[in-house]
């Protein structure tokens, strides 16, 4: 009676262990399915995302050695194996400007814990804005590859280029407002010295106008006013509406002789607008005044400024 037991109960454990491996084996088939699936899913949006990904070693030689395929997305059909062939496409694709930043990424000298802004020529010999996130790879203590992700931040860009237009902008007349020229001001006065200028204008008889022909017309010769004084501004100078009827002009690194003779031609540019252009003439009393130095002088330079402005103006009304 013994032997028999004996023998069904080891069928029934042979029967058992068989059906163990079985599972085993059945979970192991369905774990490697799964993990083959999510590589796959990952293979798809690595190849397809709008992102792309690189590899570019730096020693022994340098040269991509992978960039998802993504990347023809913005360089064109073809210019992943042209960047295989030409180690130095990153050099000659990025936008001057941001060339000394290229350099300190491929050197290390960056942080890699913040996002890296660019930007690179592409397919349509246009510059886009990418955000790069970079991970230095090294050996022995020495850089040998980069490898990173990189987005085109476009639209993010495009955005903040508006909100910052907006901060920077008075909204009628679309030149630069008392913000900015306050910024302006204290950059010359706290952190840069140079030779400054400040010309300030105002633009008489606008209550009148506004009173006789409605704010529209009055807002038309802000905008003509602000029109005509940001025509005749040169470069490096900062044009802005303080608000109201008063305009100002910072001019650094001007002398005294060009400043007088800056003023001399707006005055001019003003008769000849009011003689041949105006549809409401534009009446602007104006004050300047010039110093070689502008460190801890604004304040006084622009008080300055705006009693000239108003001896100008009385004198203008004398002679009406």
């Amino acid at each position: 009676m013994i032997q028999p037991y004996f023998i069904s109960g080891f069928g029934t454990g042979i029967v058992v262990g068989i059906i163990v491996i079985s599972l085993f084996f059945y979970r192991w088939k369905k774990r490697e399915r799964n993990l083959k699936e999510m590589h796959d899913n990952f293979i798809h949006v690595v190849e397809n995302t709008k992102d792309f990904i690189y590899y570019y070693q730096l020693y022994p030689t340098m040269g991509y050695q992978y960039l998802s395929p993504s990347a023809e997305h913005f360089f064109g059909e073809g210019s992943i194996e042209r960047a295989f062939k030409d180690p130095d496409v990153p050099f000659n694709d990025v936008h001057p400007d941001d060339y000394e930043i290229l350099i300190k990424k491929i050197n290390g000298e960056l942080d890699f814990n913040k996002g890296i802004v660019q930007r690179w020529l592409d397919k349509n010999g246009e510059y886009r804005w990418f955000e790069e996130y970079a991970t230095p790879i090294y050996q022995n203590g020495k850089l040998v590859a980069l490898q990173g992700v990189l987005r085109n931040i476009d639209d993010k860009v495009k955005l903040q280029q508006e909100l910052e237009y907006q901060l920077n902008h008075d909204s009628l007349t679309g030149i630069y407002n008392r913000a900015y020229f306050e910024s302006r001001f204290l950059t010359y006065n706290e952190k840069m010295d140079t030779s400054i200028g400040i010309i300030l204008c105002d633009l008489d008889d606008l209550k009148n106008i506004n009173d006789s022909f409605g704010h529209k017309y009055g807002d038309k010769l802000l905008k003509e006013a602000a029109g005509l004084l940001d025509q005749i501004s040169e470069d490096g100078m900062t044009v802005a509406r303080l608000g109201g009827d008063e305009f100002v002009l910072l001019a650094p690194g001007i002398t005294q002789e060009e400043l007088t003779q800056f003023v001399h031609n707006l005055v001019r540019r003003i008769e000849d607008y009011n003689k041949n252009e105006a549809e409401i003439m534009i009446k602007l009393s104006i004050g300047c005044v010039f110093s070689p130095t502008s460190l801890g002088l604004m304040t006084d330079l622009f008080s300055q400024a705006d009693r000239n402005m108003y001896r100008d103006k009385n004198k203008r009304k004398q002679l009406t």
